[in-house]
């Protein structure tokens, strides 16, 4: 064991961490969600104002993050933010709902995606092939392809930061050129009759039934407006991973924060350019009932005919294959700090000879597999969107609770139009949450009985661990203090 590293490699420069946040944000949400979203808002205008919205607000957080991310440039991200803030219980609720749904079932979510769209290609692949029919549980070729997937990426990721880092960067450009591309011969593409046809609803609201628009009553609009970015919201989530790998960027003080702000702008504008592109080639009502929501799907065949079906799905297994290596690359850091916090499994926080938490990576691979095989992962998913909107709030809530309780600690990078712009994010986002629990209750409370379920499991974790805490993981004390 004296040969492992103690510490972890700084190897991430600034590309590399703004691919990060663009390459775990861009997965398959922007080519199926907008279909849920304009069932439920009517208008062309309102589906792009609903991502316009998602992207300023996705901005505000990242910008506010970078401050954060400054001041406390560790592994672990978020949870040591949260832990830092307020105490080492809110933390590991984060971490907690992080690991068991948040983080495992995207990467399932992910890699069944990934399965999915390369059937296309390779129809033996698909979700409908059988391979196994136990009693208790079906086992497709499908979900036996997203498991191969999440082993391959996570073995790579213990081979070093570097063979994961290489992998992030280049599928990420990859996806960015290939949607780019897509926007750009969409535009070619557009006819203006549909395009002129979609802008006559302009900001029209209401719920579509078929080729009608039946207005929404009162409050209930704002329970359309909180559902309609559920999808959007998840489709710009995982901005913050970048966060979780901060003990291996390079300068994490600057380079955090300006990854941070990069890759959610390029990301913002790229889902608004995609969405105006469906606008310009589809008529609204094909884009909010495509079949199985995969307007990206009927875009491209739009654009390119019968071989659109082949080149969006070719896209979008490098877009779910990137993804994926990203949560996978940033995901096991979480658990490996609250390891050493003494809040988790003590073997996890250790460093394999690669300098990377190899035992974090596997557990985390393990976890995301057997959601994969239950195929409860979308469910989990849509129930924790409430709780990360939650924790979002608490920790850019944490800025305002440490300027007055920790001023002394270095701020190279202070939260961009501080306070303003992050207290319009605690409210926009407390707006959603609020309307999501009154008309939306499927969203929050089986999420929050996953994170309540967190209490005991806290106190079981560190009734269990008998070590006395080391000076860097104390509650309130980081590097700057030593």
């Amino acid at each position: 064991m004296s040969d492992q590293p103690k510490s972890f490699r700084r190897s991430f420069g600034l590309l590399d961490a703004t691919m990060i946040v663009a390459g775990s944000m861009i997965g398959s949400g922007i080519f199926l969600v907008s279909a849920d979203i304009t069932r439920n808002v009517g208008g062309a205008g309102w589906l792009i104002l609903i991502w316009v919205i998602t992207g300023l607000l996705t901005l505000t957080a990242a910008m506010s993050y970078g401050e954060l991310s400054a001041m406390f440039p560790h592994a672990g991200g978020q949870y040591v933010y949260l832990k830092e803030a307020f105490n080492r219980l809110t933390g590991f609720l984060f971490g907690w709902s992080f690991f068991t749904v948040i983080q495992a079932g995207s990467i399932a979510a992910v890699g069944v995606a990934f399965a999915k769209f390369s059937a296309y290609i390779f129809p033996i692949l698909s979700e409908k092939n059988i391979l196994f029919d136990l009693d208790f549980i079906q086992v497709s070729a499908a979900q036996l392809t997203s498991i191969l997937l999440i082993v391959l990426l996570t073995f790579i990721n213990t081979l070093g930061v570097k063979e994961g880092k290489w992998i992030q960067t280049g599928f990420t450009l990859a996806k960015i050129a290939a949607l780019l591309a897509l926007i750009l011969f969409g535009v070619f593409a557009a006819d203006k009759a549909i395009w002129d046809a979609n802008w006559q609803t302009g900001f029209s609201f209401g719920k579509m039934e078929g080729a009608s628009l039946l207005p929404y009553v009162g409050l209930a609009a704002l329970g359309a407006i909180a559902g309609s970015m559920v999808g959007s919201l998840f489709s710009s989530d995982s901005w913050n991973n970048v966060t979780f790998i901060a003990g291996e960027i390079k300068n994490p003080q600057r380079n955090i924060g300006r990854s941070l702000f990069l890759g959610t702008l390029i990301v913002t504008v790229i889902y608004v350019a995609t969405n105006l592109v469906y606008i310009g080639i589809l008529p609204l009502n094909d884009i909010a009932y495509a079949e199985n929501d995969r307007v990206g799907v009927a875009a491209a065949v739009k654009i390119f005919g019968t071989k659109g079906t082949y080149i969006i799905a070719a896209l979008l297994m490098i877009s779910t294959f990137g993804c994926n290596n990203g949560l996978i690359l940033s995901g096991a850091r979480v658990c490996y700090t609250m390891a050493n916090d003494g809040v988790f499994f003590r073997s996890l926080g250790q460093l394999n000879k690669n300098a990377v938490p190899a035992r974090a990576l596997w557990i985390q691979c393990v976890w995301a597999s057997v959601l994969c095989l239950s195929g409860k992962y979308g469910q989990l998913l849509d129930y924790v969107i409430f709780v990360v909107l939650i924790f979002y709030i608490l920790t850019i809530a944490g800025i305002f609770r440490l300027r007055r309780t920790r001023p002394e600690l270095p701020r190279p990078y202070k939260a961009f139009g501080y306070p303003f712009l992050p207290l319009l994010y605690i409210v926009s986002a407390g707006i959603i949450c609020i309307s999501l629990l009154v008309y939306k209750p499927l969203y929050t409370w089986p999420g929050l009985c996953i994170v309540l379920l967190g209490i005991p499991v806290y106190y079981l974790m560190k009734k269990g661990d008998d070590r006395k805490p080391s000076p860097l993981h104390e509650p309130n004390l980081t590097t700057y203090d030593l």
